[in-house]
Parts: structure tokens; sequence; C-alpha cells
């Protein structure tokens, strides 16, 4: 897929060459920042215990990041590149429309069961900043909304290739899948219920079925600006 057309989707993709020490420092620090706030949460992560999981000084990071709150926001953009990467950019391999969707279903399931920090963290995070306004908040809120309107047009694609209902809606079809990842999330790892992936997929399967031609429409109004 060009480059071009990947940069519409959650996370945009980089390319940016050969990276210097002090980027590579800088990947290091969050990618440890992700699995730390996974593990105690975006509050709990400092610069000091950061410095020390690291083995870097506290001024080292300070130099990097300057602040807990900058740090924070690096974090979340981390996490969101992390998920991308897993999940978001290869799907977009696959065929356009349906294909498209269930690959993007199966990296997804594929990042819960194996608990990757990337997408586990944006689960955590939602419900730590919840009550929390300010500018990670309001980072957070804008990867969901990213995230929302890349799952949109991935089955945008779908209208396109004749695959589902012209008045279909792309973003009650994101919100649907959304909220099916996210009770795939509570069942299996709050619930451990077994047939969690079963069930998410049949739910998936539903969503996919009311949306071929022929299909009656159940959404209340389609097409919307989000």
């Amino acid at each position: 897929m060009p480059r071009s057309e990947r940069s519409c989707y959650f996370l945009r993709v980089t390319t940016t060459g050969t990276a210097g020490k002090g980027d590579r420092t800088r990947e290091a620090i969050l990618a440890r920042g992700v699995d730390v706030a996974c593990r105690v949460g975006l509050g709990g992560l400092t610069i000091g215990d950061l410095a020390a999981g690291t083995g870097l000084s506290k001024s080292g990071l300070y130099a990097h990041f300057g602040s807990k709150e900058a740090l924070q926001l690096a974090v979340l953009d981390a996490a969101a590149q992390d998920f991308g990467d897993v999940v978001v950019v290869p799907a977009l391999r696959a065929p356009r429309g349906e294909a498209r969707v269930l690959a993007l279903l199966e990296g997804w399931l594929g990042c819960g069961r194996l608990r990757h920090p990337g997408g586990c963290l944006f689960v955590k995070a939602s419900t730590e900043l919840d009550e929390q306004p300010g500018p990670v908040r309001d980072r957070l809120a804008e990867r969901h909304r990213d995230l929302v309107r890349s799952i949109a047009r991935v089955f945008a694609g779908g209208i396109t290739e004749g695959q589902f209902r012209t008045d279909a809606d792309p973003y009650q079809f994101a919100t649907d899948l959304y909220g099916v990842m996210l009770v795939y999330y509570h069942a299996h790892r709050l619930l451990a219920d077994p047939r969690a992936e079963e069930r998410a997929r049949v739910a998936v399967a539903a969503l996919l079925d009311a949306a071929r031609p022929g299909a009656a429409r159940h959404d209340a109004h389609a097409g919307d600006d989000r």
C-alpha cells in the first residue's frame, strides 16, 4: 500500500531511516515506559522509577522529556505507534473490504491475547484518565478517535468494493466493533472467559452480516463527520 494511503490510518506510518543514538535511547525509554504504565498506570509512571529501570540518570531522562506530563504524552504516542505497527498496519496488507476488517479483528484479538503493552495501555488509561481533564486525557481521547476513524476507513473500503451496503454507516460499524473489542478485553482478562475470542468473532460476524447488500438497515443515521 502506498505510504500516502497508509498515512490516513491510525497510527501514521513513518520512515525515519537510520536512528541515531539519541533516538534509540528515547525509543528504549518509551518502550520501558509503555510496559511500566501497563502495570502501574500513567499516574504511577515517574521519571525516577523509569531512570532506575533503564539505568539512566534522572537528569538524562529530563533531557529527553523535561516533565512527567511530557513523558506521559510521549508514552501514549509510543503505545499508539506500537498498536498501529502490531495491529493496524499488518491489516492494511489484506485486500480491501471484509478481508481487511477480519485481519484487523485478528490482529486486535492477538494483541489482547498476548497482553501486548500498546493495546493494553489504552484500555487501562481510558479508565484511569476518564475524569482527569488535561493534556494527557486530551491526547488519549484523540488517539481513540484516530482509531475509530481508521476502522471507519477500513469499513468504507468495503463499501467502495461493493461488499457492504452503500447506506451503511462506517462510523456506526467502527463504534460497534470497538465495543466488541472492549468487551473482549474485559471477558478475556478480567473474567478469564475461555470463549471470549469465540464470542467476539461471532459478534463481528453478525455486524458484517448486517452490513451486506440486501440486509435490513438498523442504524439510526449514517455518514456523520466525526
